[in-house]
Formats: C-alpha cells, sequence, structure tokens
C-alpha cells in the first residue's frame, strides 16, 4: 500500500493527500492498493507541486498495523509524528498521537 505525501509550501508542515485535500496526518490519506491508484495520486501530486501548494512530493509505502495507517520507513514516521528531541512538541504531542495513533478514519487509537 502507498500514499501521498508532500510538504505544505506556505508552512513546510509535512502533509498527506486525503479526501480531496491535504491532511496534516496520515491516518487519513487516501490509500492506493494497486498500480492504477498510485498513478491517480501520482497525478494529484504532480498539479498540487504545479500550483506551488506543496513540495517534496512522494508516494511512500505504509502498512496497517492494529487498523491504523502506519508508514514503513523510519524517515517518513518521524514525518508523521514530528520531532524525535522532545514528546512534547509536534504531532505526537497531540492527545490522539499519545493514545496510539490515528486510524484510517482518523479516530484515536488505542495501541501503546
Amino acid at each position: 500500500m502507498k500514499v501521498l505525501t508532500a510538504n505544505r509550501l506556505t508552512d513546510g508542515i509535512a502533509v498527506w493527500y486525503a479526501d480531496g485535500g491535504w491532511a496534516e496526518t496520515v491516518g487519513g490519506a487516501d490509500l492506493a492498493h494497486d498500480k492504477a491508484a498510485e498513478d491517480r495520486l501520482e497525478a494529484i501530486g504532480a498539479a498540487a507541486y504545479a500550483n506551488n501548494e506543496v513540495v517534496d512530493v512522494n508516494l511512500i509505502d505504509v502498512t496497517m498495523v492494529d487498523g491504523l495507517v502506519e508508514p514503513v520507513r523510519l524517515r517518513e514516521k518521524i514525518r508523521a509524528a514530528g520531532p524525535t528531541i522532545r514528546e512534547d512538541l509536534g504531532k505526537q504531542a497531540s492527545p490522539q498521537t499519545r493514545a496510539g495513533g490515528i486510524d484510517q478514519t482518523g479516530n484515536a487509537g488505542g495501541r501503546p
């Protein structure tokens, strides 16, 4: 499975393409299960880049862990969570993330 990620041009925040727009959490990202879906997401990313909405547009590998969308590579896990030096900053500081992540529908999970 893959999702489309980028950085928002206005503030540099890591974002994921979800439901017709860009979300700040990976949990609700549109999942590509096949090549056709990947091609569709790549076209969306190229258009958003051309419109100066986002930069560093990439399809990344994700997996489902206990019903939650989770990036496979360490770099993407860090981008999804935020800074690694302090857990009280960034996305990992949100109550939903501390509760175990965000599921595909954007709901908090219970994974420690």
